[in-house]
């Protein structure tokens, strides 16, 4: 088995993980929301973030079947999850502009 630090950054499962109640405002920090309800929207789906996500350039893939732990509702609106790429294989950013999730404005109107 090779350790981590020996697996590319462009591999698959090295991309970072999204799933929608960490965007979403109706969750609660403990229900598993990450960022500020101020930039959360209202009940994301994975297809949408994977849509913005592209929109703006990123490589990305929803995992439809995946479900967040924290999530109690089983209903197809709340399964799936977003695998982004945010370095390449040689280790640099993909886009310059998101180093992190944290500054990947998700809700912007752009």
């Amino acid at each position: 088995m090779a350790c981590a630090a020996a697996r590319s950054p462009a591999d698959q499962d090295r991309f970072i993980c999204i799933y929608p109640a960490y965007l979403n405002n109706k969750k609660t920090i403990a229900e598993g929301r990450r960022i500020p309800i101020s930039k959360a929207v209202e009940n994301p789906t994975a297809t949408e973030i994977q849509d913005v996500c592209s929109a703006v350039g990123l490589n990305v893939f929803v995992e439809k079947n995946k479900m967040y732990s924290r999530e109690w509702n089983r209903d197809a609106q709340y399964r799936g999850r977003v695998r982004v790429q945010l370095r390449q294989e040689d280790g640099s950013l993909c886009l310059v502009q998101f180093p992190s999730l944290c500054t990947l404005n998700l809700t912007s109107d752009s």
